[in-house]
């Protein structure tokens, strides 16, 4: 039972004793004032009626007549004369009246008897008679049932507005707790709320400053291993001048980007160059060189984040070597970006430097999955030597095996007709225990396209063109319909991708809200993975989070890697899980600075309870090291590799 309840409870029970007590009390003073009224009513009238008697002693027809005008008034039981000489009634009268408004319960309860008086009736100096009057209780006891019930009914409505305001002042007092109820499952649901009303109680009003000093204090320690995490970060994977990636994480990108993977696919790689770095710094010193430098790297970041894909990477290679790996560009618009960067570079020229040479020269090459790094890096070199080799222009492509699907036109035609249809393959990948690889947490649902030859596609191929054709939430929806269908027949935990589109799109987040909320008991098994490289804006992120969980759905966070300040919003989220991006898995047995990052990672999400899973990992000695260092789960072809979804069974 509440608090509130047992208090409520308290108060009417108090109040119950409280005015039954005072219930009976009124009772009994009317009963002993109504007492007390009867026998001064019966003396009174018998010592009025004794001195009007005396002059007519020896008259009985007079003493007749005044007994009878006493008598008829009603209030009397019984009126006797009674000689004093031989004991004999002169005269009497008695009545035996019944009050019908008064229950008999209640005169049995009250009890209240007659009273009687009697008084001397004088002749001379002598005793003559005796008048015996007994007042009659039915008129008093109908007095003290109306004064009984009138006391009732005030009684009972003073009870009720007392238990009335009595509950509303409880529950407004007592709403605080509930506030502190809700916190502590914000808490358990990693999300740290402070109560910003704090309640008048003192003593309500201690506890919740020592709940908010609690949150605070969570905020801060989980702030600063974000914040530790993020320090690593950068000392390990950035370069210090620019603030682009350095050469270490350009390689582990590149290297996680040409294995197999669901959503690896086409791209092209960059390779810029300073001319003649070494002769700036003789010709104009290091400050100016420096200067370049920061230049180039602050355009790739522009270039990034307005004309590129979030999973694009720019990063400094060498002293004069930039790279900007662009999965998912495709042949025309590579082309046009490296003559755009071209013209970009010569606005940067130093003031004092040659206009016959360019600032920079650029080679580009296709990369595809199965390539090799090596080889991605030699055609690009081949590719920068040859744009070094012209005069004009200052880039030049080296060329590639051709995608399957040429034209965009072509690539329009596929896919709507495969959303149309609905004919996209659908495959399932497990997520188990890293400690135990033969329990299964969940299952990731993948998208694969069947094109014309029998081949099967894998989403790396396709989503690049479903997102610049602009129909990944069109996507999203059939996917989640799929899903949903599935899980009618056979329920399963089973976690499924939502685009960056999807949540910045109010229309079309509310038709995939729409659909979870009618179908809850499927909800409650999807888990709706959001890309971490593609998020909106934080507050814009809790929006949607909290839309999509309200359906019983739960919510996870995938390839998350890369920018570790975003550690700090999580616990704002009610996420369930934090699954890693391959980059930071591949080869964490050998690479002491992966393992720190991962213990970082996993202290500052412990902090907050969110289990960590760790993506593409395709070794058991990588799974075997992940579980030493914490992680809850793993996914990849170590633990098992995609299958078809089965249509009529559990997987």
């Amino acid at each position: 039972m509440s608090l509130l309840k047992q208090l409520f409870l308290a108060i009417c029970l108090f109040l119950v004793v409280a005015f039954a007590g005072s219930f009976i009390a009124s009772v009994e003073h009317s009963r002993e004032q109504s007492i007390s009224q009867l026998r001064s009513h019966a003396q009174d009238a018998a010592t009025a009626l004794a001195l009007s008697m005396t002059p007519h002693v020896d008259d009985p027809v007079m003493l007749e007549l005044m007994v009878n005008s006493i008598f008829d008034s009603g209030y009397f039981s019984s009126i006797r004369v009674v000689s004093l000489d031989d004991g004999n009634a002169i005269i009497e009268r008695t009545s035996n009246i019944a009050s019908e408004q008064v229950p008999a319960w209640f005169a049995r309860l009250v009890n209240l008897p007659a009273q009687g008086g009697d008084a001397l009736i004088m002749r001379g100096w002598e005793q003559a008679a005796r008048v015996e009057v007994i007042s009659h209780p039915e008129f008093a006891l109908a007095k003290v049932w109306d004064s009984t019930i009138a006391t009732l009914y005030w009684l009972l409505g003073c009870g009720l507005v007392s238990a009335l305001l009595g509950g509303w002042l409880l529950r407004r007092q007592l709403r605080p707790l509930d506030r502190m109820v809700e916190q502590a499952h914000a808490i358990t649901q990693r999300e740290f709320v402070a109560l910003p009303e704090l309640p008048r109680t003192p003593e309500l009003r201690r506890v919740v400053q020592a709940m908010n000093q609690m949150v605070a204090k969570l905020q801060m320690l989980f702030a600063e291993e974000a914040a530790r995490s993020e320090q690593l970060h950068q000392q390990a994977y950035q370069d210090e001048l620019t603030g682009l990636a350095n050469r270490r994480l350009l390689d582990q990108r590149l290297a996680t980007q040409l294995a197999p993977a669901e959503h690896h696919g086409t791209g092209y790689l960059l390779l810029l160059r300073i001319h003649d770095l070494n002769g700036l710094n003789q010709r104009l010193g290091s400050q100016h060189s420096d200067q370049l430098i920061m230049a180039i790297g602050e355009l790739l970041k522009r270039v990034k984040s307005e004309r590129g894909h979030p999973n694009w990477l720019a990063g400094r290679s060498r002293g004069s070597d930039f790279v900007l790996l662009a999965p998912g560009l495709h042949e025309a618009e590579a082309s046009q970006l490296a003559e755009t960067l071209s013209v970009d570079l010569e606005t940067l020229r130093p003031t004092g430097a040659s206009d016959s040479e360019p600032v920079a020269h650029i080679g580009l090459t296709e990369f595809r999955v199965g390539d090799t790094p090596g080889e991605v890096l030699e055609r690009a070199d081949q590719a920068l030597a040859l744009a070094q080799s012209d005069s004009a222009p200052n880039w030049h492509e080296f060329s590639h095996q051709a995608p399957v699907v040429h034209s965009e036109h072509g690539w329009y035609q596929l896919l709507d007709e495969a959303l149309e249809r609905r004919t996209l393959a659908i495959f399932v990948q497990p997520v188990v225990l890293a400690s135990s690889p033969s329990q299964q947490l969940h299952h990731k649902l993948l998208a694969r396209l069947p094109i014309a030859n029998g081949e099967i596609l894998t989403a790396g191929s396709f989503l690049p063109w479903v997102e610049r054709l602009g129909w990944s939430a069109r996507f999203d929806l059939v996917m989640l319909e799929r899903a949903i269908e599935h899980l009618r027949i056979t329920p399963a935990a089973l976690a499924i991708s939502l685009s960056s589109t999807t949540l910045r799109d109010a229309l079309s987040l509310g038709r995939i809200v729409q659909l979870l909320r009618n179908n809850r008991e499927q909800a409650s098994c999807l888990y709706l993975e959001l890309d971490a490289r593609h998020l909106p804006a934080a507050t814009v992120l809790q929006q949607c989070s909290q839309m999509l969980r309200a359906t019983g759905a739960h919510v996870g966070l995938q390839h998350f890697g890369g920018d570790f300040s975003k550690l700090a919003n999580l616990a704002h989220l009610g996420l369930v899980y934090l699954k890693i991006d391959g980059t930071y898995v591949r080869g964490i047995e050998r690479d002491e600075d992966k393992r720190l990052f991962i213990e970082a990672i996993n202290r500052t999400t412990h902090s907050i309870d969110l289990p960590l899973i760790a993506e593409m990992v395709e070794t058991e000695e990588e799974r075997i090291t992940l579980a030493a260092l914490g992680v809850h789960g793993v996914m990849g072809h170590a633990v098992g590799v995609p299958h078809p979804w089965p249509e009529q069974s559990g997987y």
